[in-house]
């Protein structure tokens, strides 16, 4: 009787242990085992010096940091490349004295993905995002890096959620 027990212990324990989820917090569902990231020049109206280099290496470290792609500089299985569009201060709300509250940056930028395994997930597609700050603010200094990283963080996000996951 109790060797019943054990076994089917045991039974239980492998059928658990072989059954494969895959499962990912990050929603990615498939990962290749390489990718490029070519430079994004800026093209936008208003040129922020190093801006290009920055969205760049912003979207290689996310990729790196949430698969387990290998960054090659060319050959890649998967590629990214495109260009930075707009760069872009506006004002947003209105005071009573018909003066800015608020200013927007918004940042765009047009990427092409390029899947060497599957072309039909292939696809070109801009992405854009905002950052509001206090119209008496000047964008310069740490007001600016947080702009920066803020809109890039959910730009690269949006990009690699429309490449690699399932959304």
């Amino acid at each position: 009787m109790n060797r019943f027990k054990y076994l089917f212990i045991f039974l239980i324990c492998l059928a658990i242990t072989s059954c494969k989820v895959n499962y990912s917090f990050t929603g990615i569902t498939e990962t290749p085992e390489t990718f490029q990231v070519n430079f994004f020049q800026n093209n936008a109206d208003l040129i922020e010096p190093g801006l290009d280099q920055l969205f760049t290496n912003e979207l290689q470290d996310l990729i790196v940091n949430q698969t387990s792609a290998q960054l090659i500089n060319s050959g890649g299985e998967v590629i990214y490349e495109g260009e930075i569009t707009e760069y872009r201060i506006a004002p947003m709300t209105a005071t009573a004295q018909n003066t800015a509250a608020q200013n927007r940056l918004t940042i765009s930028v047009n990427v092409r993905y390029i899947n060497t395994k599957d072309e039909e997930k292939d696809f070109e597609k801009p992405f854009s995002f905002f950052f509001d700050f206090d119209a008496d603010a000047q964008l310069v200094g740490s007001l600016k890096d947080t702009a920066h990283e803020e809109i890039f963080d959910r730009i690269t996000q949006d990009i690699l959620n429309a490449s690699l996951a399932d959304w």
